[in-house]
């Protein structure tokens, strides 16, 4: 049996290559609570961009565009952001490839030091990383609560009603 924990997924954000690996399902439970609270405003941000697409669902919207709408959203608390996206990024499942001396690249454990200079100043990036380690621990859960409760993106009126 191959052990999906153990199977890394690539991704590149801001020049650099990240390699994610699945959380185990207990930490990924866990993090489940703490994800739903900071999401509810997130949704309210993302919903016009999964309600642009004809087909899919909010993990089929563009990293970079989540991001920016993200980056925008004035209802979290920046202390809930920060402790949920260090728990998302500094777990100890993300390598980056960073060049050394030689200008070879080596693989690193992503941890404060690091995530904080490959994104300061570009903090999109760190935005962009966190929705794809979402995507990856989370699509299935998402997609199977849209399919209970219909398209997130249909509730969505495409224009405004008149009121008579």
């Amino acid at each position: 049996m191959a052990l999906k924990q153990m199977e890394p997924t690539k991704e590149t954000v801001g020049g650099y290559n990240f390699y994610i690996k699945p959380f185990a399902a207990f930490k990924a439970a866990n993090l489940t609570g703490e994800l739903a609270s900071v999401l509810a405003p997130l949704l309210g941000a993302l919903a016009p961009l999964v309600s642009d697409q004809k087909e899919g669902s909010l993990m089929d919207v563009d990293a970079a565009q989540a991001a920016e709408a993200l980056s925008n959203c004035t209802n979290i608390s920046g202390d809930k952001m920060e402790k949920l996206m260090q728990k998302l990024l500094l777990g100890g499942h993300i390598v980056v490839e960073l060049p050394d001396e030689e200008g070879e690249f080596k693989p690193e454990r992503l941890d404060m030091d690091i995530a904080n200079e490959i994104f300061c100043g570009e903090v999109q990036d760190m935005f962009i990383l966190c929705f794809h380690v979402i995507k990856l621990n989370f699509n299935g859960f998402f997609k199977k609560i849209a399919g209970l409760s219909g398209k997130a993106g249909s509730a969505i009126p495409k224009k405004p009603r008149k009121v008579i």
